[in-house]
């Protein structure tokens, strides 16, 4: 176990906990932190013009770096299954890439996209739309390792460990998360090694990560180095306390899982360098972009260009990518002269559907209210 206790200040100097504040909200009039840019610079989303694209380019696809990315050699790194288990093991890339290989389109979301439009605004990692991104991820799947361990009937979590280290929040801690052994024996999760059909890069997992189809991006593990069955709850940092749903500091919250439904624009027209405004020619136009969700697929989409005072079907593509993939959408358009601001919502086929407003929540987690882009269509 590598996570450590909150720790504070002693008589004989700093502790880890000095270096890391507790979680707060901005002031009503607070502006984007230093710190918050400093994340910004790191953890870059998708530019919403790459919607465009049926798999979004490695470059392109959203990240979201937690501490640092480790340096890990792919020739010698191991994959270790223990804890609850009959038969621990442990198993090379190598002998990874020998088992049965699979490739999945998967749409991967970060939980705190849509962050930085609530107010008062969680200060994190300043999303607003952009974290998101469609891959293709090659591996092996997860389940038939674990079956092959041995799972103890008693066993309830399956906890991931990556090899990034660092401080959140006062605890020292690797990057751990779990999943309900339900939930890690589905056949979709995969232990991936490769991303559009080559070698994992290192900022997003290289040479080894998990990939939980449907769930938001926290699951999906990376630089994974270790796999431990518990018979108990797992109750580290990550699960017990990021990555809830909560009102207010003292509420315990509720876990944060797979993805809200959710339906991006690709912006129309060209954009003004700053306020990204687009500007957009009279004429017919056909409006696009792409939708999804993790708890079914997606069956149909609205679109408005009056910021939601109405709302008229889209059309959405055939797809042969999978329930776990983002699916295009279109819908014809006549621009006449004046502004706009469209939008799109996803229905799902559980019944979700996107809202216009969020209910807010402290952590900023899973808000997937209705996107808004500004067009201004010029008199010729």
């Amino acid at each position: 176990m590598t996570t450590r206790a909150d720790r504070t200040s002693s008589p004989t100097g700093p502790t880890v906990a000095d270096v890391s504040g507790p979680s707060r909200l901005a002031e009503p009039d607070e502006a984007i932190s230093a710190e918050e840019l400093q994340l910004a610079a790191r953890n870059h989303g998708i530019p919403l013009e790459a919607l465009r694209y049926d798999v979004t380019p490695a470059g392109l696809h959203y990240l979201l770096i937690h501490y640092d990315i480790p340096a890990l050699d792919p020739a010698t790194h191991t994959l270790t299954i223990g804890g609850a288990v009959d038969r621990p093991l442990t198993v090379t890339l190598a002998e990874l890439r020998e088992r049965p290989r699979v490739t999945r389109q998967v749409t991967l979301e970060c939980a705190g996209n849509g962050r930085a439009l609530l107010h008062p605004r969680p200060v994190s990692q300043p999303w607003l739309v952009e974290a998101v991104g469609n891959a293709e991820w090659t591996g092996t799947p997860l389940a038939p390792l674990l079956r092959e361990a041995g799972i103890d009937p008693s066993a309830v979590d399956v906890v991931f460990t990556g090899a990034d280290h660092g401080v959140e929040r006062g605890v020292e801690q690797d990057y751990q998360r779990a999943l309900p052994v339900a939930d890690a024996l589905r056949e979709e999760v995969l232990l991936a090694y490769e991303m559009n059909g080559a070698p994992l890069l290192p900022q997003h997992g290289a040479p080894l990560r998990l990939i939980v189809p449907g769930w938001y991006g926290m699951a999906h593990v990376k630089w994974v180095h270790s796999i431990e069955l518990r018979t108990e709850p797992f109750e580290g940092y990550q699960n017990a306390v990021a990555y809830r749903v909560r009102r207010d500091a003292d509420d315990p919250g509720v876990p944060v899982t797979r993805i809200e439904p959710r339906a991006l624009v690709r912006p129309p027209g060209f954009p003004d360098f700053m306020s990204r405004r687009r500007v957009l020619r009279a004429g017919p136009c056909t409006l696009d972009g792409r939708a999804w969700s993790g708890h079914a697929p997606v069956v149909a989409v609205e679109v408005t260009i009056d910021g939601g005072e109405s709302w008229a079907p889209a059309e959405l593509d055939p797809t042969d990518a999978g329930d776990f993939a983002w699916r295009r959408w279109r819908y014809e358009w006549v621009a006449t002269p004046g502004r706009y601001v469209l939008g799109a919502r996803a229905t799902d086929a559980s019944g979700r559907t996107q809202p216009v407003e969020q209910p807010w929540n402290r952590g900023g987690f899973a808000n997937n209210m209705a996107q808004r882009v500004e067009v201004v269509v010029p008199a010729e």
